[in-house]
């Protein structure tokens, strides 16, 4: 086993480190500034590949009304709205973390469709980096090799359809792994100072105010192995409590992240910003749990890329090439599930903060999905993202010297990259996909038809793809009336003083996009229709006046 360090420096009575230079050797080549500005191109170099690639495989996904909603709150901040006063908000605010992103995209691209698929490019990169570099350690050589490769290759190859709609569509968790990852990288790499836990700690903060997600893949998890290790010390070995500031110092600090994570909302509710819904997850009955653990299953798979049965994928059908890489990639949940097993068996012994803190937030965050009433559906696989990053990271750090000493293995681990790099070639060679409900788009903007109503899933998408020329605004049934659909949507879109609307659309649905045709109520609340169109799949109605003052609500 190697030499356990905490930092920069060697914890006492360890072994001693092997990838270090023994006193009186030659300084090693990686040691020189000309070795390390080579080290840092090949990482440049790799980050840019990894952007180009990973949004060539996000174009494969059409946009949705999801991801153009957070990039309609980017482009309203980016103008002045930095509160986004007059916003209804999802359950997820993303407020703190995609949406800084999307503003910055939006600078360099403008308002299209195109914002999605970057931001969700660079945000798969920079979590497939922070992996990389954590999984890295202060190792070097082979063994940081043998980690980054392990830890690259389990997370590289989303599986094609259901695998890009987790890792590469609109914001929805992943992007919160973003400042956890930082968070838990700052611990590895920093010494024990007293600033540490208040970066720590604000880092948390900054991701739990965007997503309250981070509560158990973040707070919890450190909260918890920071209270272990404080009793262990203070009741088994008797060390006197001040001995443990530090650990005492992260507990407090996760704990305060999250409590200002509960109170910037509400302080920006109070000066007249966005408004959050009640969260929408809530704890399920014991008679749920063995269904529910049966989809956590389902969803691991699918994470991992694995998932044969085919559930992410509307229809329930893969190809024979998908399928043989959909296999292949049951040898990476296998290591993640190896590095999960040997770090649990580890845990009381290790003195790693990183390993524990990672394991704990693994084990959270599965059991308060399998408790929870999100874990209804394959679909919601989403709710445990972090579960990928954080399992291949545990895999390269605890199974990486175990795997350059035996040969076979090495053999092995290099025949498996391959295979994933022939998978995600094979997902790059599909074609593009257009943004949802591109021909109402066309067909409305040809027609001069600006601004109208239509279900959730038909507005937002529309007005991004149009680059806010043509405005879609998604309503609701109330009873017999039409009201505003209070959810990723601005009051002052229904205010008839400041906007207007002459035109409804009725669509269809799909397997995963719920259509909306509520024909009855549309005619009850507005009356009968000057005249109509239809194109393709959609049905058009058009009023020679502003619909927006007979809204309910």
């Amino acid at each position: 086993m190697g030499a356990m360090t905490t930092g920069r420096h060697s914890v006492p009575g360890a072994l001693p480190d092997a990838t270090a230079p023994a006193q009186g050797q030659p300084t090693r080549p990686w040691a020189t500034p000309n070795h390390r500005w080579l080290v840092a191109g090949y990482w440049l170099a790799g980050v840019l590949a990894a952007v180009g690639c990973y949004l060539w495989l996000a174009r494969t996904r059409g946009v949705d009304s999801d991801g153009a909603a957070q990039a309609l709150q980017a482009w309203d901040m980016l103008h002045g709205n930095l509160l986004l006063r007059g916003w209804w908000l999802s359950d997820v605010s993303f407020y703190t973390t995609e949406l800084p992103e999307y503003m910055l995209v939006e600078v360099v691209r403008g308002l299209n469709a195109d914002v999605v698929p970057v931001a969700a490019a660079i945000t798969f990169t920079l979590v497939l980096l922070l992996a990389a570099v954590l999984a890295k350690g202060v190792t070097t050589g082979r063994a940081a090799l043998a980690r980054v490769l392990i830890t690259v290759g389990i997370m590289a190859a989303p599986q094609p359809s259901a695998g890009v709609k987790i890792f590469l569509s609109s914001p929805d968790h992943l992007g919160t792994t973003v400042p956890v990852l930082l968070a838990w990288l700052i611990l590895d790499r920093a010494r024990q100072r007293w600033y540490i836990p208040l970066i720590v700690s604000v880092v948390l903060a900054i991701a739990a105010v965007a997503d309250t997600l981070t509560f158990f893949t973040g707070i919890v998890p450190l909260a918890l192995v920071c209270a272990v290790r404080v009793g262990r010390a203070a009741l088994a070995e008797r060390k006197p409590l001040r001995s443990q500031w530090y650990h005492l110092g992260l507990g407090v600090g996760a704990l305060a992240a999250g409590v200002a994570a509960r109170l910037v909302p509400d302080a920006i509710r109070a000066a007249g910003g966005f408004v959050i819904p009640s969260p929408i997850a809530q704890l399920s009955g014991v008679h749920q749990v063995g269904h529910s653990l049966n989809v956590a299953g389902q969803g691991l798979l699918l994470l991992a890329g694995a998932d044969f049965l085919g559930a992410g994928v509307s229809g329930g059908r893969l190809s024979a090439t998908e399928l043989a890489f959909t296999w292949l990639h049951l040898a990476g949940l296998a290591v993640v599930c190896l590095g999960v097993f040997v770090a649990a068996r580890r845990f009381l012994r290790e003195r790693s903060l990183v390993d524990q803190v990672l394991l704990t937030a693994v084990v959270v965050n599965l059991v308060s999905y399998v408790l929870s009433t999100q874990s209804g559906s394959v679909l919601a696989t989403r709710e445990i993202v972090a579960v990928l990053p954080f399992g291949a990271v545990l895999a390269g750090r605890m199974l990486a010297d175990r795997v350059l000493a035996i040969r076979w293995a090495q053999v092995a681990l290099l025949i498996v990259l391959a295979g994933y790099l022939g998978g995600l070639g094979y997902a790059l060679a599909q074609p593009s996909a257009p943004p949802q409900n591109q021909q109402l788009t066309a067909f409305l903007a040809a027609h001069h038809l600006h601004t109208g109503l239509s279900g959730y899933w038909q507005s937002n998408v529309v007005t991004l793809t149009s680059g806010n020329t043509v405005q879609v605004r998604q309503v609701t049934v109330d009873g017999t009336r039409i009201v505003p659909y209070k959810w990723n949507s601005d009051a002052a879109w229904y205010d008839p003083r400041q906007a207007s609307a002459n035109f409804v659309v009725f669509a269809p649905g799909t397997a995963e996009y719920p259509g909306w045709t509520a024909r009855r109520a549309v005619l009850a609340t507005f009356g009968p229709p000057a005249y109509s169109y239809r194109v393709g799949a959609y049905r058009i109605l058009v009023w020679r006046q502003n619909l927006l003052r007979e809204l309910g609500g």
